[in-house]
């Protein structure tokens, strides 16, 4: 017999993916910090219209975290607020000592290919749960990085 949670979702299949969601949280955090970085430390040429992209990026970064972290607790998980705990689970690595936008625009590229593949494979896991709700945000997620990803290539004078 299945045993669902407030949500009317089965209660294993969303402390699963409740699970899954901190992962992702993790690798939201420390792309927030590695971005934040990028922010303070840009220099060169394009330092007023990197500077302004990344502080564009970083609190778009935010909102997302704010937004799996309520996630999380929909679903009757406790979402990680341990920078640590986001330093053990993130598989996007801490980018220190870059003040160079070209090399810092590649560190984002490489996060956002990774969220992506993440966050496809949320979003099968919500499918098989019935979750539109955590589906659709992260459709949103997916739908807006691809975008960003497009862009960020051209700015770097390559196709996505």
């Amino acid at each position: 017999m299945m045993t669902t949670n407030l949500i009317g979702l089965d209660q294993q299949g969303a402390t699963q993916l409740a699970t899954n969601l901190n992962q992702l949280l993790a690798n939201y955090q420390v792309l927030y910090m590695n971005v934040r970085g990028f922010h303070w430390n840009v220099r060169g040429a394009n330092f007023f219209e990197l500077h302004a992209k990344f502080e564009e990026i970083y609190d778009q970064l935010l909102l997302k975290v704010d937004e799996l972290a309520e996630r999380i607790l929909t679903l009757g998980g406790e979402p990680l607020h341990g920078f640590s705990d986001y330093l053990v689970l993130a598989q996007i690595a801490e980018s220190k000592d870059v003040s160079d936008g070209h090399v810092a625009i590649e560190h984002i590229l490489a996060a956002y290919q990774l969220l992506l593949t993440q966050q496809r494979r949320l979003l099968a896991q919500a499918g098989e749960l019935g979750d539109e709700g955590t589906a659709a945000l992260l459709g949103d997620y997916v739908s807006q990085q691809e975008k960003e990803i497009w862009m960020l290539a051209a700015y770097q004078g390559r196709r996505a």
